[in-house]
């Protein structure tokens, strides 16, 4: 009889972990809290070679038209003018798009809905889940791929908790049909950034709703970066009009409209003509507090903790899916190769490890330009270089080489 894995967790990660088990022989069921298809706030992704690669291994068909072509990443000023460029073929694309090809490939009687864990038990060979509708589950591996808060990292290590950056980022979506002809020209085949002082914005094209790729019918998405103090100003955005305060994030339509108007208007006074213009345009923004987290351990008894639920790096360094899809290969891979469950969970850990810590750490070498106290003079003329045009540049051609390195 094939192993079992439980797999907390239908986003990507959960996704990824299923397929590639699934491959190795492993019977595999994704149990994923929400009682609704998984859709995307706003969220971007800008794929490369070694994530295609990961995701057409698992069995996603990126064979089919995948997103949008970017030839290069650009930098303008405070007035608009283009002060740097750096030619970087990438195909952009949105969340749930990918996360439909990944959802196509697995076969959905296997995929369930509206799954809260309410508690574990384990012993030395087998995991127990339970639900809060009244049912349970067991298997031979319990995966949690359930995300930055996630329940099964709470069960294993309880004092595990994400770090806030000290900023937020304002994402927002603008229909490509409402974009002026000149400013669509200028920004729908690029990356671009602009860097207020002590800020980042950045706007790139992704699919249209419903995973639409026809010109004309896709979105332009942008993510402006925005320090905001946690005791002093964080709350007050994460509160909505009757007086609730969201933990984490707060959902779009719930953002309070004088906070909506204070974003709009203070684009006006920071950003340049092109960004101006699309927020402006932006029907409902959206806002992610920025955390990040790094895990001491991925794996404990038959327990593995894969993507964000192990490690969230900061969006700048663009790796999420692929920091994902690689957990969940090489996860599959160390239970392959080793043999047995005990064993391989110590080598993916040892493989993995490494991996993530990287990542976090690079999110947050970025971040500095978005500070503004620093411990030594050396890390604030890194956070000057990081917020010039330049030092922008010259960070984008090391991400590449992350992504080639990582895995």
């Amino acid at each position: 009889m094939s192993r079992r894995a439980l797999i907390v967790g239908g986003s990507m990660a959960g996704l990824c972990a299923g397929l590639f088990l699934r491959k190795h022989g492993w019977g595999v069921d994704i149990y994923e809290r929400s009682s609704e298809e998984l859709t995307s706030r706003g969220a971007g992704i800008v794929s490369h070679p070694e994530l295609l690669a990961l995701l057409a291994e698992a069995g996603a068909d990126t064979g089919t038209e995948f997103g949008v072509p970017i030839e290069d990443r650009r930098v303008v000023d405070r007035d608009g003018k283009r002060v740097a460029r750096f030619r970087y073929p990438q195909i952009a694309t949105s969340w749930t798009r990918l996360l439909h090809m990944l959802g196509d490939a697995f076969p959905r009687e296997h995929y369930h809905l509206g799954k809260n864990v309410t508690a574990m038990s384990a012993d030395a060979q087998h995991v127990g889940i339970e639900f809060a509708d009244g049912t349970s589950a067991s298997g031979d591996l319990l995966v949690g791929a359930d995300g930055i808060r996630s329940t099964i990292r709470g069960f294993i290590l309880p004092d595990a908790e994400p770090l806030y950056a000290g900023y937020v980022g304002w994402r927002g979506l603008v229909h490509e049909r409402d974009i002026p002809p000149d400013l669509h020209a200028e920004l729908f085949a690029s990356m671009t950034f602009c860097l207020p002082p002590g800020e980042q914005i950045l706007c790139y094209p992704v699919a249209g709703p419903g995973d639409d790729l026809r010109p004309g019918h896709r979105w332009l998405n942008f993510i402006w970066y925005v320090p905001a103090h946690e005791r002093r100003q964080l709350s007050a955005l994460l509160t909505d009009a009757q007086g609730t305060t969201h933990s984490g994030s707060i959902p779009p339509p719930l953002i309070r409209p004088e906070v909506a108007a204070a974003m709009r208007a203070h684009a006006e006074e920071a950003l340049a003509p092109q960004f101006r213009t699309l927020v402006a345009l932006a029907p409902q923004p959206f806002l992610q507090p920025i955390y990040d987290f790094e895990c001491e351990r991925m794996a404990r008894g038959h327990i593995a903790l894969i993507g964000d639920a192990a490690f969230v790096a900061r969006p700048h360094v663009g790796a999420g899916v692929f920091k994902a899809a690689g957990d969940a290969h090489a996860l599959a891979n160390a239970l392959g190769e080793a043999g047995e469950i005990d064993a391989g969970l110590r080598l993916f850990e040892a493989q993995r490890l490494p991996v993530g810590r990287r990542i976090v750490r690079f999110g947050r070498y970025l971040g500095h330009c978005l500070r503004d106290e620093f411990e030594s003079q050396a890390k604030r003329q890194a956070a000057a270089h990081h917020r010039s045009p330049e030092g922008l540049i010259e960070e984008t051609a090391r991400l590449a080489f992350l992504y080639r390195s990582a895995p």
